[in-house]
């Protein structure tokens, strides 16, 4: 967007993310990011059967189907099956680092767990912005299994979306 004309501020190394919010801090057509519909961001993580033991140390949820592998083989899973709280936290990451990004705030969710994630399965969390009211954003949201793409949830969130002040 900008020619490389200034590298450093004072003498010091500036980058282009610091130098394009110096020289657009009040243009409107430079803000860094206009929410649309459509909108998309994911990210993947691997929970570790540490992260869930950890979790229910934090939280006490111990739940054996979570933290206890010989109770978990005699369940319907098989083995241990992460904390659907945990895929919740991916998603909040996904809102409060991606989309919308800093400053938003969760307000309400609908969300289903269609099928179990075990430790050791990388999980893909997307959201897509569906429909904008104002600094209302309705995002669709899941969380999907990379190796066979089972989705493990899903639902719909609303989020406060950060203004300019924020």
């Amino acid at each position: 967007m900008f020619p490389r004309l200034v590298t450093h501020l004072r003498g010091f190394p500036i980058s282009r993310k610091l130098l394009l919010s110096i020289c657009c801090k009040n243009l409107a057509w430079c803000r860094p990011y206009h929410l649309q519909v459509g909108d998309s961001a994911e990210l993947s993580k691997i929970f570790t059967q540490k992260d869930v033991v950890l979790f229910a140390g934090l939280t006490g949820d111990s739940n054996p189907l979570h933290v206890n592998e010989a109770y978990a083989k005699k369940t319907r899973f098989g083995k241990p099956i992460v904390h659907g709280v945990l895929l919740n936290g991916l998603i909040s990451a996904v809102l409060g680092t991606k989309l919308p990004g800093e400053g938003c705030v969760l307000l309400s969710q609908d969300i289903r767990f269609p099928a179990p994630l075990h430790p050791g399965e990388e999980v893909i969390a997307r959201a897509q912005v569906k429909s904008l009211k104002k600094s209302l954003a309705f995002i669709s949201v899941s969380c999907v299994t990379a190796e066979s793409g089972r989705t493990v949830m899903e639902g719909t969130v609303k989020v406060l979306v950060p203004g300019d002040g924020q």
